[in-house]
């Protein structure tokens, strides 16, 4: 593979095949653990050599693995941690006539050396190391990422393939609605390909942490509108290592860093970085480096909203009337609708819990239980779900919490996670008995 393949319908064709593929294991009498451990590979496969909207929907639905049950886990959990730091390489003289188009023919007089192997590869580009010479003869290390050739047609074309076939992929992906997902990625693809926004976004992060004790924002060096040049982040691994082998201490200590990261960010910066998953979170010594900013909730009053928390913290308290009335005002809950209060909080309660108590330990068990819990057409849960609306200027918001609390719970980390939300979120510090 070395470019993204070009033809709509060569790609539509492939992920199309992909619930027929299980379908056709299924018929053949393979056991359910084969079934799983077959279907896991082909379909985190198709996806990481595809790249574009393909590779994305993959990065995204990695956060939930912690959701699947505990005989699917494990083939998914394998092919999702390949997925969330490699896939197939452009060849050299892509990158190079890229470099040539983006920032003129004589790049290489900035970008003095660049190393054709690539150290990371995401949905619409990849990463290379580099050596940028300032004007004043000064160099220093960098990270360059270049943009695919063809990501934005098959980024488009991908996303609308994936929204055809979103239903009749829920076999495949076990409690996941792929749907809503794929919906949410197509309204953000348009700023992703834009790096120009990403090199907005990341300057940005990286003023408000600069020397920060906790966290390390590689600053931008260079940017067009499909290369971007940042400082080169020195680190260890990302947090996907620390999910597949940490400690209990470094689970708790970089799981403490990740969420406080994303839950202040939004105070601090004025933006929420949205793109969750375990490879743009780095370890850097004791520090959390973070990076990838190409998906970034713009918060119109620089903060998140305040009825946010104030809908949180109701939720915690004994009156459901009450938090039905407030969902109501905040267009959860639209008019006409009834919903019950104990039926709500039947929905509601567990998905809370985390902020009720001093400290919480996020686990897969957790996780999937909630996933079990909303999806159980017996329960009373299940029926308050499909009364609910989500407005627009949640649906980033709720994508990057709940893939949040997707990656505490792979990491199984304890956190003070009340003590969080009463610092990072507007209107939840007040709460009621």
């Amino acid at each position: 593979m070395t470019d993204l393949p070009r033809k709509a319908v060569r790609r539509s064709v492939r992920l199309a095949a992909l619930p027929l593929s299980y379908l056709g294991r299924t018929a053949i009498g393979m056991t359910p653990a084969e079934v799983q451990q077959r279907t896991a590979e082909q379909l985190f496969r198709t996806l990481g050599e595809l790249k574009g909207g393909a590779m994305k929907v993959g990065q995204a639905l990695s956060v939930f693995e912690s959701a699947l049950p505990d005989e699917l886990a494990a083939p998914y959990r394998e092919q999702l941690t390949k997925l969330q730091d490699s896939a197939p390489p452009m060849p050299t003289i892509t990158i190079r006539s890229r470099l040539a188009e983006e920032f003129g023919a004589d790049w290489a007089e900035r970008l003095v050396w660049f190393d054709p192997e690539p150290v990371a590869a995401a949905s619409i580009g990849q990463v290379h190391r580099g050596t940028w010479r300032e004007a004043d003869g000064t160099e220093r290390d960098v990270a360059v990422k270049v943009q695919y050739p063809g990501a934005d047609e098959a980024l488009q074309a991908d996303l609308r393939q994936f929204a055809r076939v979103a239903r009749t992929l829920g076999p495949l992906l076990p409690g996941i609605d792929v749907k809503p997902l794929v919906a949410e990625l197509q309204e953000r693809a348009a700023e992703e390909l834009d790096y120009r926004l990403e090199a907005e976004a990341q300057k940005a992060f990286a003023a408000v942490h600069a020397d920060d004790p906790a966290f390390v924002v590689p600053d931008v060096v260079a940017h067009s509108h499909r290369v971007l040049v940042t400082e080169w982040l020195e680190s260890s691994g990302s947090l996907a290592q620390v999910i597949a082998g940490g400690s209990r201490e470094e689970r708790d200590h970089f799981g403490d860093l990740f969420a406080r990261f994303l839950f202040a960010s939004p105070a601090r910066v004025g933006l929420l970085h949205a793109d969750p998953h375990p490879g743009n979170f780095r370890i850097c010594g004791d520090k959390l480096g973070v990076l990838d900013f190409g998906a970034v909730a713009r918060l119109p009053h620089r903060s998140l909203p305040e009825s946010l928390g104030r809908m949180l913290r109701i939720a915690g308290g004994s009156d459901y009337a009450e938090v039905v009335e407030q969902f109501r005002a905040e267009g959860f809950i639209k008019d006409g609708i009834r919903v019950d209060p104990e039926r709500l909080r039947a929905y509601l309660g567990p998905l809370i819990e985390p902020t009720l108590t001093e400290t919480f330990t996020f686990s897969r068990e957790w996780m999937r239980e909630q996933f079990e819990r909303v999806q159980d057409p017996s329960g009373d849960a299940y029926g308050v779900m499909f009364r609910l609306t989500l407005p627009p200027e949640y649906l980033l918001i709720h994508r990057t919490w709940t893939g949040a609390v997707g990656v505490l719970s792979q990491l199984g980390a304890t956190l003070p996670f009340r003590a969080l939300m009463e610092e990072a979120v507007p209107g939840f510090a007040d709460r009621v008995s």
